[in-house]
């Protein structure tokens, strides 16, 4: 467990933890679905044999998997069966026969599809009975299929010069939409079939949502350390790093990625044993995505502040540093004590990508969102809290 904590950790650093969905993040999934088997086997003879053998296939290809759990967003008063209108508007069985099962329809947000090799398909959502049948399926598909179509939003590094945008260049994952079109899902490649209760059991009684999100909170100790980092760097260029407010807030950024360093180390540390593995404490990870959901906007505010204006003045591009007329302005203009008014543009730019930028937008909404929204993290740990110890403390007190 320690071992595996690392090595996501180190795999972090070389995009400094901004590649949410790194090859390491699915892989998880499937390695928590092979930990409890049996709960597959409790629900068929057919399915376990097919998930071993995926799991095989993928390990020995070293393939490289997103996965899409989330109902289009549609009409959310309504359950995916109740829209009588267009019952496809989230992936569900068309038909079945001896290949497999013919599916049609939407599902979301299938992060890094345009690089990936292959797509889990499961559900996150709640689904009715007597209703939803006919959505509860999971499998896997190579993403060049026939029938699945990836419509992916606007790539935040087309176009752009590198040294404007190092970090929308480098490192954006094109978060997608994926359609399928009647597409024919072999059954050597279908996990769960039509069965509400199983999709639940597949991400919450397995350790596959545990290993993911373990992984995630490595990737984001990464990035709040890289963030602490640059608004250090943007604090000594502009010469306020001894002031008592500044430093107070820089320091507020090291708390921040230490806390969550803190609580990811305490989540490969000080497992449990499940099912004859050791797995991280559910309870533990539930407190770390409620933390980890409220720091990050108030990184970015942080930084932000220490900012002020220095990200607005800068020169249009990197282009701009070619043109000598203009160069000598910018000389003139983005003076610094410790780094040249070149380089100083190139940090500030940096500054802008990492919590202005379209780029640094997306990935706000990502980190707030990532497990869903706050008041599913907060229940999900009010469930799991362990309420009895702690009231027995309190009538430790009051029997006194």
């Amino acid at each position: 467990m320690i071992a595996r904590g690392r090595a996501e950790y180190e795999l972090a650093t070389q995009s400094v933890g901004w590649l949410g969905k790194s090859p390491d993040n699915v892989s998880s999934v499937l390695t928590g679905m092979m930990t409890h088997i049996e709960v597959f086997e409790d629900y068929s003879q057919e399915r376990p044999d097919a998930l071993r053998n995926y799991f095989t296939y993928v390990s020995e290809k070293n393939l490289y998997l997103t996965y899409a759990l989330v109902n289009p967003q549609g009409d959310r008063s309504k359950a995916p069966g109740e829209h009588t209108k267009n019952i496809y508007h989230t992936l569900g069985v068309v038909e079945k026969n001896a290949k497999g099962i013919v599916v049609r329809g939407a599902k979301m947000l299938a992060t890094g599809a345009p690089l990936a090799d292959e797509i889990l398909i499961g559900v996150h959502n709640p689904l009715k009975p007597g209703i939803d049948e006919r959505y509860a399926v999971s499998f896997a598909m190579p993403l060049n299929a026939k029938g699945i179509k990836i419509i992916s939003r606007r790539s935040y590094e087309l176009g752009v010069n590198p040294k404007d945008y190092r970090l929308s260049y480098r490192f954006d994952e094109n978060d997608s939409i994926i359609y399928f079109d009647d597409v024919l899902v072999p059954w050597e490649r279908v996990f769960i079939f039509e069965d509400i209760e199983m999709c639940r059991r597949q991400f919450k009684e397995a350790a596959a949502e545990v290993l993911m999100d373990t992984q995630s909170q490595a990737r984001y100790a990464v990035k709040l350390h890289f963030l602490a980092g640059l608004a250090q760097a943007m604090a000594e260029t502009n010469g306020v790093c001894e002031y008592p407010t500044v430093r107070e807030s820089l320091a507020k950024l090291a708390c921040y990625a230490m806390n969550i360093e803190g609580l990811f180390n305490s989540l490969i540390h000080n497992p449990r044993v499940d099912n004859g593995f050791y797995i991280p404490d559910r309870t533990q990870l539930y407190a770390c995505q409620v933390i980890a959901q409220e720091i990050y906007p108030k990184v970015l505010e942080t930084i932000r502040k220490l900012a002020g204006g220095g990200v607005l003045m800068l020169p249009s591009s990197e282009a701009d540093l070619e043109n000598d007329e203009i160069l000598l302005i910018i000389e003139k203009t983005q003076y610094s004590s410790v780094a040249s008014p070149v380089e100083r543009v190139r940090l500030m730019k940096l500054v802008w990508d990492a919590v202005g930028s379209e780029f640094a937008s997306r990935h706000l909404q990502y980190e707030v969102f990532y497990t869903g929204a706050s008041y599913f993290a907060l229940e999900r740990l009010y469930t799991k809290y362990d309420w009895k110890s702690s009231k027995e403390l309190v009538e430790k007190i009051k029997a006194l």
